[in-house]
Formats: structure tokens, C-alpha cells, sequence
């Protein structure tokens, strides 16, 4: 952490920083970085072959979790673009993981705007036998329903989903005023990029809902240019008509992780996408029309900075020391008058998969209250995990890989 970071100049219409070179000399963060990985990357030649090995993969984590829905109502103050004698609160599904004992502490996991619930697996399976770890597809996404137009697409529509979220997991007797229990427990909240600005935006309005927060290389300010970055890459239709155009494209969205196993960056790849039979290929699992208003925003920087001071929950950050969505000044400002603990992840970009046991462990340290606020730590890479835990190898059915 001894590097410096200069600033250029906020551009006005953006209101936008990104690191500026050292004495002229040093080259600004090369957006194409990826950690090396040791051995050779899988090479699969064909759809069956895919699939079985999908189901070795996914079969690690079959029955371990079940899959859930609640009805997500969407009110008619956030549907901007629908004519006023057309708008109508209407209802739609939205799909979740449940991990661990229904009375255990409720440890909430939201991604950031392409991932799926299964992102979170290795983390949820890991420490499904201390807390009840609830994974959450966003409206649009993974098995989630798909909203009515392009426009009800945003980020208050996002912090509403997380509010309605809480609620349902409280139970019908929840009012939403005061604190919030789950089964006697607060709710602690792990957002992974727009995950995390949307639990800023729900603590900012609600702060009874969170009690306590998870910020996966996520801050208040995230720079325009890389959002528009990320924006030009996913608001497009993709079909993936053989394995390797697959994994390829997954592997280069997903570079920026860390130096993860082919089986953790193949489970992302195969929950993410689905089979199309109108297509003969596989398709992304998402409404392009999210990825399409995600690049309407995208034009603007995310500024937080006055919802942050209305935080006043213990907060974990975890900062990809490689990213450039979470740079050092907004880092430096985020602990300005509070205790925040900070977990750096060496080699690692934007949102650390939370896949590696020694980032899971300290995870799990600090959600029991081991940690001392303020705290400040790197964290070393485990080693790899096992291919296929237990024996006989686990095998998911075929209705657990539709």
C-alpha cells in the first residue's frame, strides 16, 4: 500500500477521477491485466462434453442449498417511461438461494450488474453452518422475472428489490419501521459492486434494514469511464454457439477476479448463460434491456458521498488491489470519520470472487465479531480447492442444469 495515486482533474460533466501517472514515468492501470494461473486452461470441444462436466461441477452444491421465490411488486413510481393512464404496480418473481438453518443470522449476498445468485456458492457453502446466507438474483437476471420496460431498469428500482427482499425474509409481520429482525437476527448485507451502491442507497433511506455491511470493492464514488467501460462490453445480445467461444468470453469478463481454478470460473460460466434452442447455442441468463439502461447510466459517475455519511453500521470493505473501480482516494475518503475495516486482496481487480478460503475466513472472523473495527489487513491466496469434493464424485441430475 506504499504506492501513490495523483488525481487529474474532476471533469465537469462526468464528475470523474481516474489515476494519473507518477512523474510522467508510470503507465496508468492496464485494464487487460489478468493474474497468471498456473497449468493449462480446459479445453472442451463439444456440448456433451460441457455438460457432463457441468454436472460434476454443479454437482458439488447439489442439495446444499434450496432454490426460492418471492413475488416482487414493482410500484408505479418507478416505471418513468410508461404513460400515466398505463401505469399499474405489477408483480414479478424474483429467485434466491437459501444456504444453512432458518434461525441462524441472515448474511444477505447481492452481485453487481451481469452476475447470478450461483456466483456466491463457494462463499454461501462455506459458511452456510454458522449463518443462513441468502444469494439473490436481481430483477432481470439469473432465474429472476424480467421487468416490464427498459426504463424500470435503475438503481432505486434495485434498492427497492433489496428492501422487499428484507421484508420477505422477515416475515409477513414486518412493517419495515424501526429495526428489522430475521429470526431474532439483524440482517447483514454483502453487496459485490452495484450490489453494494444499492445497499448504500437502501442504509442511506432505511437504516433499520442493514445492521451490518459488506462492501465488495465497491465505495460512494465509482469513475464514469469505467463504468462505461464494463457497459459497452455486456448491453449486447450474445449467442455462444460452441464451448470454447464460451468460455473464452466469460474467462476475459471475469479476468479481473484473481487468480481463481477452471472449475470456480466455470461454474460462473454455466450459471450465467442458459440453452437456447431458437438460437442452437447458449445465451446470456439476463434481459439485455438491464444491461441496455445500465449503459444509459453509465454516462455519469456514481456519487454517494452524502448516502455514506448515513451509514453508521460496522462496515467491512473488501478492495481488489488491482481495481479501478475502487480507487485509493475514494478508499482514503470512505474512512474519513469512520471505523471501517478494510480486507485488501492482492492480484485481484473489481469484486473479488469470495471463492478463496482464506478470504472466506476472514469473512467469517469478522462476521463474528473478532475483528476490532478499523482493522487493516492483505490477505494471502489459499491454496486450491479440490476439483470434486467427497467420494463418490457428486453428480447433478439434469433438472438441476436447466
Amino acid at each position: 500500500m506504499s504506492a501513490r495515486l495523483n488525481v487529474v482533474p474532476r471533469q465537469p460533466e462526468f464528475g470523474d477521477t481516474v489515476p494519473a501517472p507518477l512523474g510522467g514515468g508510470a503507465a496508468l492501470p492496464d485494464v487487460a491485466w489478468e493474474p497468471p494461473l498456473a497449468g493449462q486452461r480446459r479445453s472442451i470441444s463439444s456440448w456433451n462434453e460441457y455438460m457432463a462436466l457441468a454436472s460434476r461441477v454443479v454437482g458439488r452444491f447439489h442439495g446444499h442449498f434450496q432454490l426460492r421465490h418471492f413475488d416482487y411488486e414493482h410500484p408505479t413510481r418507478l416505471q418513468p417511461g410508461t404513460p400515466r393512464r398505463l401505469k399499474r404496480a405489477y408483480v414479478t418473481p424474483v429467485a434466491y438461494t437459501e444456504w444453512g438453518s432458518p434461525d441462524a443470522p441472515v448474511l444477505l449476498c447481492c452481485g453487481g450488474v451481469a452476475n447470478v445468485a450461483m456466483r456466491f456458492h463457494y462463499l454461501a457453502s462455506d459458511l452456510a453452518d454458522r449463518y443462513r446466507v441468502i444469494c439473490m438474483d436481481w430483477l432481470g437476471r439469473g432465474r429472476s422475472g424480467w421487468l416490464a420496460a427498459e426504463d424500470d431498469y435503475s438503481l432505486a428500482t434495485y434498492t427497492e428489490q433489496l428492501r422487499q427482499m428484507i421484508l420477505h425474509l422477515a416475515g409477513p409481520g414486518a412493517s419495515g419501521r424501526g429495526r428489522v429482525r430475521v429470526a431474532g437476527h439483524g440482517v447483514t448485507v454483502l453487496g459485490s459492486s452495484m450490489g453494494g451502491t444499492a445497499a448504500i442507497e437502501l442504509i442511506a433511506r432505511h437504516p433499520g434494514f442493514v445492521e451490518r455491511l459488506i462492501l465488495n470493492d465497491v465505495g460512494p464514488h465509482i469513475p464514469a469511464r469505467r463504468r462505461k467501460r464494463r457497459a459497452e462490453a455486456i448491453a449486447r445480445h450474445y449467442v455462444f454457439r460452441n464451448p470454447a467461444d464460451l468460455l473464452r468470453k466469460v474467462g476475459a469478463s471475469n479476468k479481473n477476479d484473481g487468480p481463481v481454478s477452471d472449475d470456480i470460473r466455470f461454474n460462473l460460466s454455466f450459471h450465467q448463460t442458459r440453452w437456447s434452442d431458437e438460437e442452437s447455442g447458449r445465451v446470456y441468463r439476463h434481459d439485455v434491456r438491464a444491461m441496455q439502461a445500465y449503459r444509459r447510466s453509465s454516462r455519469l459517475s456514481v456519487m454517494q458521498w452524502a448516502q455514506w455519511q448515513r451509514v453508521q453500521c460496522p462496515v467491512l470493505l473488501i478492495h481488489g488491489m488491482q481495481s479501478d473501480a475502487l480507487l485509493l482516494p475514494t478508499l482514503t475518503r470512505m474512512r474519513r470519520g469512520k471505523a471501517l475495516s478494510v480486507m485488501h486482496v492482492p492480484d485481484t481487480g473489481h469484486t473479488p470472487l469470495l471463492a478463496d478460503r482464506n478470504q472466506i475466513g476472514f469473512v467469517r472472523q469478522w462476521l463474528a465479531g473478532h475483528v476490532p473495527a478499523g482493522s487493516e489487513w492483505s490477505v494471502l491466496h489459499a491454496p486450491a480447492r479440490d476439483a470434486y469434493p467427497g467420494n463418490p464424485i457428486p453428480f447433478a441430475p439434469a433438472s438441476a442444469l436447466r
